[in-house]
C-alpha cells in the first residue's frame, strides 16, 4: 500500500484537529448552560429510594452505558435499561421508587419516548438529557438536562459525535456532584473496584500486611544474634523484627540491612550484644487503615524496605515489607 503524500497527511491531521477542536468547545459550552435545572437533577438521584435507570438508543445509549456504569461504582445504583426491551417487557424492572435517565439529543427518540412514558405510569421520576428542551422527551421528564443546539463534529453534520461527548461530560458532571454530596470517599471507592490496578492502589495496609506469626516480635536485651534467628525462622521470612517494650509497644526496628552493615564492618562482638543498641529507634511507621499507595510512598521517600504498623496505642500489629506492596501491584 503507497504512503500518503505529506499534503494528504497534513489535510487528515488538520481535519482531525477540527473535531477535537468541536468537540471540546461543544463541551466547554456546557458550563454557561449549567442552572438550578441541573442541582434539582442532583437532588432526585439523592432522594431516589430505588435505582436510577439510565435508559436510551443508538450513540446516546451507549453513552447511557457509560455514565450508568459511572453511577454505580460510585455509590449510586443504578443499570441501563435498553428502550426497545423495555417495550417488551424489561419495564417490568422498574418499580415506583426508582427514577429514569432518558438519553436524547432530538427528544424526539420513538422508543425512548414511549419507555419514558411507560416508566412514569409505572409511577417512577425521569430526568431527560436533551439538546432540545422543549421536546417531547423534555416535557415528559420531571426534570431536563439541556446539552444545547450542538453542531455535530461529523463533516455531513449527521454522525452523533459532540452531542454524544456533552452527554458524557454532563453525565460525569452528575455523577461526580452526586458523590461528593453524598460523601462518598476513596474507602468507598475502594470498595467497589477490588480487582486490578486501581483496586490494589486502593487497598489498607491493614489486608495486606504481615501479621500473627508472620510478625517478629523481640525485646531489647535478646542478642542480635538472637534476632537474627528469630527473622529468619518467622514463616515468610520479613526481613526484619520489631523491638518491642513489656508493655508491647514500639521501641525500634532490626533489620537484615542492619545486620549487614554491622557484619561489613567486621567487629563480630556485635552478634552477642543487645539488639537495643544496634536497631533504629526511629523508624517510619504506618497505621492500618491507610492506604497501599500511601505506604509505598513512604518507602519510597525514604528508601526504606519496612515499615511496622502500630495501633492506636502504639503497639505492633503488623509488619509492611516493600515486596509484599510489589506483590500487590503485579
Amino acid at each position: 500500500m503507497p504512503s500518503p503524500q505529506k499534503s494528504q497527511v497534513q489535510d487528515r491531521l488538520a481535519r482531525a484537529a477540527e473535531v477535537i477542536r468541536l468537540e471540546a468547545a461543544t463541551t466547554a459550552r456546557l458550563e454557561q448552560r449549567l442552572d438550578e435545572r441541573f442541582s434539582q437533577a442532583v437532588d432526585l438521584v439523592l432522594g431516589c429510594e430505588g435505582l436510577l435507570v439510565v435508559t436510551g438508543i443508538g450513540k446516546a445509549g451507549l453513552v447511557g452505558q457509560k455514565i450508568s456504569a459511572t453511577l454505580a461504582s460510585t455509590g449510586t445504583p443504578s443499570f441501563f435499561l435498553h428502550p426497545a426491551e423495555a417495550l417488551h417487557g424489561d419495564l417490568g424492572r422498574v418499580r415506583p421508587q426508582d427514577l429514569l435517565l432518558a438519553l436524547s439529543n432530538s427528544g424526539e427518540t420513538a422508543e425512548v419516548l414511549q419507555a419514558l412514558a411507560a416508566a412514569k405510569k409505572v409511577g417512577a421520576g425521569a430526568i431527560s438529557m436533551t439538546g432540545r428542551p422543549e421536546s417531547r422527551l423534555g416535557r415528559l421528564a420531571d426534570c431536563v438536562l439541556d446539552i444545547g443546539r450542538v453542531e455535530e463534529a461529523c463533516p455531513l453534520k449527521l454522525a452523533p459525535t459532540a452531542s454524544t461527548s456533552a452527554m458524557m461530560a454532563l453525565g460525569d458532571a452528575l455523577a461526580m456532584v452526586v458523590l461528593g454530596d453524598r460523601g462518598f470517599d476513596r474507602e468507598d471507592f475502594a470498595r467497589f473496584h477490588p480487582a486490578g490496578a486501581l483496586g490494589h492502589r486502593l487497598l489498607t495496609v491493614a489486608e495486606v500486611m504481615r501479621g500473627g506469626r508472620e510478625l517478629p516480635l523481640v525485646t531489647g536485651n535478646l542478642t542480635v544474634a538472637e534476632t537474627q534467628v528469630a527473622i529468619s525462622t518467622t514463616p515468610g521470612r520479613p526481613g526484619a523484627a520489631l523491638v518491642v517494650d513489656e508493655q508491647g509497644r514500639l521501641q525500634g526496628i532490626f533489620t537484615d540491612g542492619d545486620l549487614r552493615r554491622l557484619i561489613t564492618a567486621g567487629d563480630y562482638t556485635v552478634l552477642d550484644e543487645p539488639v537495643a543498641s544496634h536497631m533504629s529507634r526511629h523508624p517510619k511507621v504506618l497505621a492500618p487503615n491507610q492506604l497501599v499507595e500511601e505506604a509505598h510512598r513512604l518507602l519510597r521517600e525514604h528508601k526504606k524496605d519496612q515499615a511496622p504498623v502500630l495501633d492506636e496505642d502504639g503497639r505492633p500489629i503488623g509488619l509492611i515489607d516493600v515486596q509484599d506492596l510489589l506483590d500487590v501491584e503485579a
